[in-house]
């Protein structure tokens, strides 16, 4: 009898060790003579136990982790014996820390081969597309305002009204673009997704290009996801092996093919319009809306564009019902957020929850705190341009109208922790410099705005006029935040004000005076 051990091929475990591991699982196994099957999987997310081996057992796949090359030997002994091991962690379904989630757009990751298409098919794979080809345009439309879907990649706009607007809008060649460019820091949900599940990102984008008249696609992914890049570009060539790319998509009347492009590292590629630019081989400059790509966006055609996270979540809505989708989550924010757990935390990881969870108890209950052993001083939500909060704000739900209440960001669903050693006047002064060496240099408040802000703030560290640079500083962030391009420039105020506000004291100012000088 065959037996059957994953060894996650996701970038993180890579980091740690998995490819090695691998290789001493096959030749340790050549070497006994053992019939030993290496499937290689992505990511379950529980990042500080990987890699997180996993051996098939007739009671289900057996955990542990987190695996070195030394533990290979004893692992392969309990594989083939009692299972007993110090790593052990029992099967990985009924470990809580995956038991307690609503695993919906990540509910193969980490369980199945990315590499076939047979194995997403056997775990529902394609059962989405073969819904939407029967359904056609205006039921897909009404699947996804059902389910109240909105964009996971920042802003949350609804994903509906983007998708019908392209429908409705006329053209010879319509364009869906998945953008893929994650840059915040603490995020890593479209790597994992692209590298643990591939396919549904392609079904998804597939699903949008019959949404609206589509018949090409592209997924921009930044150049620092090389494993990513590999992942999707033969999940391309598989699916369309496989009829589920090209011509007659699913025996039916559709045709929609994709590619991959990668872009160059730039930050400021992570926005919509700089993102075209790049794709069409230009610099990635930020262009002034309107007009929305949406009507005139990838080279002046109508243009869908979605991050991997919202195309992923497609296939769960078309399978299972909008409305199953739709009752998942809080007030205007439905279904799930991935949630990336990382900085100064002891168990970082991926965790795929309903909106309406607590700052608190994702980072206390579910994250166990800081790695440090410390206290938790702030947690700052949305990439480097969110803003940061205290564990005064620990009550906020986790929900985009209750975070923007609080003047704060989702963003990508990123969270970074710091303990108590923190100075958040060095967190503010690296938002200014994030924000000048980044800004692609179209807009004068984000280009020069940026760089005054960095010289401010070190005034305000150095002690000079502090009262009266902070007014300066505040000023300086609201010609930001109202007067930029984009996005870059326009959250940059966040970190830094939220800095200034919930921590005074790291600017040598008391509340006190802070409010004097506003």
């Amino acid at each position: 009898m065959t037996l059957r051990i994953y060894v996650p091929i996701d970038a993180a475990a890579v980091a740690c060790g998995a490819d090695e591991i691998a290789e001493a699982f096959a030749a340790l196994a050549g070497k006994r003579k053992l019939d030993v099957e290496i499937v290689r999987n992505g990511s379950r997310g529980m990042l500080w136990l990987e890699p997180l081996v996993e051996v098939v057992t007739p009671k289900g796949r057996v955990a542990y982790g987190p695996v070195t090359l030394d533990d290979v030997p004893s692992l392969l002994d309990a594989a083939v014996g009692d299972g007993k091991h110090p790593l052990r962690h029992g099967v990985a379904d009924e470990i809580d820390w995956l038991k307690k989630q609503d695993r919906l757009t990540f509910i193969r990751c980490g369980v199945i081969d990315p590499r076939s298409v047979d194995d997403y098919i056997a775990h529902g794979g394609y059962k989405g597309l073969q819904r939407a080809v029967t359904l056609g345009s205006e039921g897909i439309l009404a699947d996804v305002k059902t389910s109240g879907l909105r964009g996971r990649g920042g802003a949350g706009f609804p994903t509906a009204i983007k998708w019908t607007t392209v429908a409705q809008t006329k053209g010879d060649q319509k364009y869906i673009v998945c953008n893929a460019d994650e840059g915040d820091s603490g995020t890593f949900a479209d790597r994992m997704i692209m590298e643990g599940d591939p396919f549904q990102v392609i079904e998804g984008m597939t699903i949008a290009g019959i949404a609206v008249g589509a018949t090409r696609g592209y997924i921009y992914i930044r150049s620092e996801y090389p494993h990513a890049v590999t992942a999707m570009r033969e999940a391309i060539v598989a699916a369309r092996r496989s009829g589920y790319l090209g011509k007659n998509i699913c025996k039916s009347n559709f045709t929609y093919d994709m590619d991959v492009r990668v872009g160059a590292g730039a930050y400021v590629c992570g926005e919509e319009t700089s993102l075209l630019e790049s794709l069409e081989g230009k610099r990635g400059l930020v262009r002034a809306k309107p007009p929305l790509p949406a009507h005139h966006g990838l080279f002046g055609k109508p243009t869908i564009i979605n991050n991997v996270l919202s195309f992923a979540a497609i296939p769960y809505i078309l399978d299972n019902g909008a409305q199953k989708y739709a009752d998942f989550g809080m007030g205007r924010s439905r279904g799930t957020m991935p949630i990336q757990l990382a900085g100064n935390i002891k168990h970082g990881g991926l965790y795929e929850v309903a909106f309406g969870i607590t700052l608190g108890e994702l980072v206390e209950g579910i994250g166990g705190g800081t790695a440090s052993g410390r206290p938790v001083r702030a947690v700052q939500v949305g990439g480097p341009l969110g803003a940061y909060f205290p564990r005064e704000l620990f009550d906020t739900p986790f929900d985009y109208e209750a975070f923007t209440a609080r003047d704060g960001l989702i963003g990508h669903g990123g969270i970074v922790v710091f303990d108590d050693t923190v100075d958040m006047s060095k967190q503010a002064r690296f938002a200014m410099e994030f924000c000048a060496v980044e800004s692609c240099g179209k807009c004068t408040p984000c280009r020069i705005g940026s760089t005054r802000g960095v010289e401010t703030i070190d005034k305000i560290r150095a002690g000079d006029r502090a009262p009266a640079n902070i007014a300066v500083l505040e000023d300086l962030c609201n010609t930001m935040k109202f007067g930029s391009l984009c996005a870059l420039g326009g959250f940059t105020p966040y970190p830094v004000m939220s800095a200034l506000k919930h921590f005074p004291e790291d600017f040598g100012a008391t509340p006190t005076r802070l409010q004097a000088a506003e």
